[in-house]
């Protein structure tokens, strides 16, 4: 499977009326909306069968990939690839992250490593 998402970010194709942002094309893909309480994260996890694309629709938030942090803006993209530890983590305000799952997408293909709400 050719992943089009990657770290530089979507595909950009340009109209004569604007442009449009591509993340996949012709592949099986799991797309959420993740709605972020502002003092909230998800469980430092990792997933084996499946990358994840994730763009802030609304931020700011904080992404913890693989041990580095980063603040990512409204507007920003990140890739997880699979098997990265990775953790999303609200910045002090309600967020939403678009989020398209690319390969063997299950809710169970989790692996918590750390998790604030006692899940395994």
């Amino acid at each position: 499977m050719i992943l089009l998402c990657n770290l530089d970010g979507p595909v950009v194709e340009k109209r004569p009326w604007g442009h449009f942002e591509r993340f996949t094309l012709n592949e099986p893909v799991t797309v959420k909306l993740v709605y972020l309480e502002g003092d909230k994260r998800l469980s430092l996890q990792y997933h084996n069968n499946r990358s994840e694309f994730w763009k802030v629709v609304k931020g700011p938030v904080r992404v913890q990939l693989d041990g580095d942090t980063r603040l990512l803006q409204t507007g920003d993209t990140t890739l997880i690839p699979a098997k990265s530890q990775h953790r999303l983590e609200g910045a002090g305000v309600d967020a939403i992250i678009l989020e398209i799952s690319l390969g063997n997408f299950d809710e169970s293909d989790i692996v918590r490593i750390q998790d604030d709400y006692k899940r395994q």
